[in-house]
């Protein structure tokens, strides 16, 4: 089972971030699907993942873990709906694994994340949106940082990508 997830963000709901950046699509697609890897970039230092599990498949389960300076604690988890290799990724913390339903008590805010890759010469376009239940969710999403978090884990990510080549 598979979903197509290609609605035009609503700039009401929805947050995105889109870059063209100097790696290519099959090095964003490894920093998003090895833990491993993801663990190196997945938040903005001094912030680190501790924990990323990855059962790559629609209804898998995608989770991680992150840890604060000073210890704080943030996890999430969540299933793949859409799996492209090299252009589409997304998962939703609003089900579990297998596509099961979770009350909204189990995230901080749950929402929708598609990330998406296109070549650009030698480089990658690089689209992330999160797409929120409602203006709420939304607002809390931007004030924590949405544009300024994605974007230096991005930096990181393709830093990393880099190191790699």
């Amino acid at each position: 089972m598979t979903f197509d997830i290609r609605a035009v963000p609503d700039p009401e709901f929805d947050l995105v971030l889109e870059r063209v950046v100097d790696v290519p699509p099959e090095a964003v697609w490894r920093a998003w699907t090895d833990p491993e890897r993801l663990k190196k970039w997945f938040c903005p230092l001094p912030w680190k993942t501790t924990l990323c599990e990855i059962d790559l498949k629609p209804g898998g389960k995608f989770a991680t873990t992150m840890e604060g300076p000073e210890g704080q604690n943030f996890s999430s988890a969540g299933c793949y709906l859409e799996i492209v290799p090299n252009e589409r990724l997304v998962w939703t913390g609003a089900l579990g694994p297998g596509f099961r339903p979770r009350g909204a008590a189990s995230e901080e805010f749950l929402f929708t994340a598609v990330i998406e890759m296109q070549r650009r010469g030698a480089g990658t376009r690089y689209v992330a949106t999160a797409i929120h239940p409602d203006v709420g969710t939304r607002a809390k999403h931007a004030a924590m940082g949405f544009h300024e978090g994605w974007g230096k884990a991005l930096d990181q990510l393709v830093a990393m990508a880099k190191g790699e080549v």
